[in-house]
């Protein structure tokens, strides 16, 4: 019969994780103090005017003030800077005046752009989008990134697939000897993956002859299984060219050797005593080798003479030794 060992496997090549984004820079310096300063103008503006009313003074500091940030937004414009609100926060919808900070399609002020698990600003610094909301990089891998079989913790960087599990890479190793695997990629046993040697040493067939484990052709013979080369006799060595072979104690023979061990063989040819047998002073013989020593005649049980080691007949032993 053949038999192959379980296919080795071979993981899938690590791929990365998702990469964090970056949040549109806010505008250059010179254009944040800019900012600032029309803010000041602004609510300066909006003090004198109030203070003026109430007081029931003349408005020529508000006109002043007015025609002084009117030549200031217009020289602003000429040289391309927006001085007035840009857009509405998407957080709390209100017209941002001073710094913007763009991210996911949308305007925000600075300080209301933050995570949307702790709330921690985000503002120059990577970010992860999910669902259209933005993750500090701990809350994004631990909410959402893939978790290693080995040590349950978040994938953050390269995965490896193997087993329908997620595995850092150098988590990825034989369940027995710690080897992380190479070439030869891995088998599986119980859901666990084994190196070659490791699961060929512990879960393999072992061949009955050399105890080594049984990775290609065998035979079945005697409850067990054989490497071809090592199913052989166990007195001589020698191979079973006419498929046949006796057995003894779990062991195979050749025919020569297992009546030997059975103590059948005819002690006058030497050969197997396979059918009718006599036995005599503790030997056994074919019938037709049973003879005189001296004449060759055939002995018949019972009117035969020992002599030594050597059977004679009646006549004989008697004209020899007589």
């Amino acid at each position: 019969k053949l038999q192959h060992s379980p296919p080795s496997a071979v993981p899938s090549s690590p791929t990365q994780v998702p990469q964090p984004l970056l949040p549109t820079p806010p505008p250059t310096v010179a254009a944040q103090q800019l900012d600032e300063l029309l803010a000041d103008l602004g609510r300066m503006q909006s003090k004198l005017a109030t203070v003026g009313l109430g007081a029931g003074e003349p408005a020529e500091p508000k006109t002043s003030l007015d025609n002084m940030l009117g030549s200031l937004t217009r020289d602003l414009q000429e040289l391309g800077i927006t001085a007035t609100p840009t857009a509405a926060c998407a957080a709390c919808r209100k017209p941002i005046a001073g710094k913007v900070l763009t991210a996911l399609g949308k305007t925000w002020h600075p300080e209301h752009f933050a995570c949307a698990c702790c709330g921690q600003e985000l503002g120059g610094q990577p970010f992860f989008e999910r669902g259209g909301q933005a993750y500090c990089e701990e809350d994004y891998h631990q909410a959402f990134s893939p978790r290693c079989a080995y040590c349950a913790g978040p994938i953050r960087e390269k995965v490896l697939t193997a087993l329908d599990q997620t595995w850092h890479p150098e988590h990825f190793f034989c369940a027995h000897c710690g080897k992380v695997f190479g070439d030869d990629g891995f088998h599986e046993w119980s859901g666990k993956p084994y190196c070659r040697q490791d699961f060929l040493a512990m879960f393999a067939l072992k061949c009955h002859g050399c105890e080594h484990p049984v990775t290609d052709n065998y035979l079945s013979a005697l409850q067990g299984v054989w490497h071809p080369e090592c199913f052989v006799c166990a007195e001589c060595l020698s191979s079973f060219t006419s498929s046949s072979f006796f057995e003894m104690e779990g062991r195979p023979y050749c025919e020569l050797h297992f009546h030997q061990r059975q103590g059948s063989i005819c002690h006058g040819c030497g050969r197997p005593v396979t059918g009718r047998c006599v036995t005599a002073a503790g030997r056994k013989y074919h019938p037709e080798h049973f003879i005189c020593a001296y004449c060759l005649g055939q002995l018949q049980k019972g009117t035969f003479r020992e002599h030594g080691d050597k059977m004679y007949c009646q006549a004989c032993h008697d004209k020899l030794f007589l």
